[in-house]
């Protein structure tokens, strides 16, 4: 009977207590927040990267070095012409975050430029060895700081290799500049 009391007097209790009894229906917490702006870097192009006319003098194969300065120089069977189109330097803009460094990566392998759509190798001339120099630099270099209006410039130059044999004519290609901050 006793147990009976007691279950009876705790049925009672809780429930007059009942009113003074809430449970948690809510909380906050404090969260942090935030978020990292960047300033993409851009590359334009501004001038494409051409060895200009080019003499065959002989069947030897032959090299025209375009400097960064837009020097020509040649070995083998060529010479230079004065005729049009002139050799230009590749030449690009920079624009991006104020006083960053970046790089740029040029093309490591053989740049391939083609006569038409033929597969002969004396259709082919080969492209290697580019360099590039930025704005008011003193030598080539891979690396710059963009200014304070956030701008750089740089051109690149490369070496033109021929065949022996090699076939008069138009040849184009294509090859890859990329820049990325450090």
């Amino acid at each position: 009977m006793r147990k009976s009391f007691m279950i009876l007097l705790s049925v009672v209790l809780m429930a007059g207590n009942a009113t003074t009894l809430k449970a948690q229906t809510s909380t906050a917490k404090n969260t942090l927040a935030g978020v990292v702006f960047i300033v993409p870097v851009a590359l334009t192009q501004t001038s494409q990267l051409h060895f200009g006319t080019i003499n065959l003098v002989s069947i030897a194969p032959g090299t025209c070095i375009l400097s960064t300065d837009g020097v020509r120089t040649f070995t083998g069977g060529l010479n230079g012409s004065a005729s049009a189109p002139l050799a230009t330097n590749a030449a690009y803009r920079v624009t991006g975050k104020i006083g960053a460094a970046y790089s740029v990566t040029l093309p490591d392998d053989e740049v391939i430029l083609k006569m038409g759509d033929s597969d002969s190798d004396t259709d082919n001339v080969m492209v290697t060895k580019f360099t590039s120099r930025f704005l008011g630099a003193p030598a080539n270099a891979l690396t710059s700081k963009l200014n304070i209006s956030g701008t750089d410039s740089f051109v690149v130059g490369a070496t033109l290799r021929t065949m022996a044999s090699q076939e008069a004519g138009v040849y184009t290609g294509t090859f890859n500049v990329c820049i990325d901050y450090n």
